[in-house]
């Protein structure tokens, strides 16, 4: 099925749009208080699942509003680029993203927040992610093999289940509902033993 309104952009464009939509995700995500690493680091004890609300509810925005507009033959899913994984180095970097978070107090996204309005603990952070970065590339030739492993092409979700988008959509919709009234009665536990305690521990 083709798009009813296929997309082209210019390169100008394209640079435009893609700086407009990381100005705007950038602002939103300081609004929403994730330039704090304390608040970042929160959801690790179990205090405040703000990360895990907003970042989840704009996933299912995205996968629900993708899925419908398919449905209305507005969007072609064929003509979506889809990276290739690569299942072990992937499981690896996510790991060390992480431990990352949980080490730093923040993701690259929200170091970029963070950094962006001054906070000198998230330019450290960035300065150890372009460290990384550039480490990576010096010894990439020597671990390529491991970089390419577990290759499993541009696989989604709903291929590898044998679903149909729609049907992974609303999955994701109810996992997102679980896991939001899960976070409200741990945040709810944790206020309850704030007020019985009188102090955070």
């Amino acid at each position: 099925m083709t798009a009813l309104f296929p997309l082209s952009l210019s390169t100008g464009a394209f640079v435009f749009a893609a700086i407009a939509l990381g100005f705007f995700f950038g602002f939103f995500l300081e609004r929403a208080g994730f330039s704090s690493s304390l608040k970042l680091t929160a959801q690790f004890y179990f205090k405040d699942w703000g990360v895990l609300k907003v970042m989840f509810s704009a996933i299912v925005v995205a996968c629900l509003g993708l899925a419908w507009l398919s449905l209305a033959g507005i969007v072609d899913f064929s003509q979506i680029y889809v990276p290739d994984a690569y299942l072990w180095p992937q499981l690896a970097g996510g790991l060390l993203l992480g431990a990352g978070f949980i080490l730093g107090g923040y993701c690259p996204g929200t170091a970029v927040v963070a950094g962006a309005i001054g906070k000198l603990d998230a330019l450290f952070f960035l300065g150890g992610i372009f460290a990384g970065i550039f480490g990576f590339g010096l010894v990439e030739p020597s671990i390529h093999s491991f970089n390419v492993s577990g290759a499993l092409g541009p696989l989604t979700l709903p291929q590898w289940l044998n679903i149909s988008h729609g049907v992974g959509a609303f999955a994701l919709a109810v996992i997102a509902l679980g896991a939001f009234w899960a976070a409200e009665n741990s945040e709810g536990k944790w206020q309850l033993f704030r007020k019985t305690y009188g102090r955070e521990q």
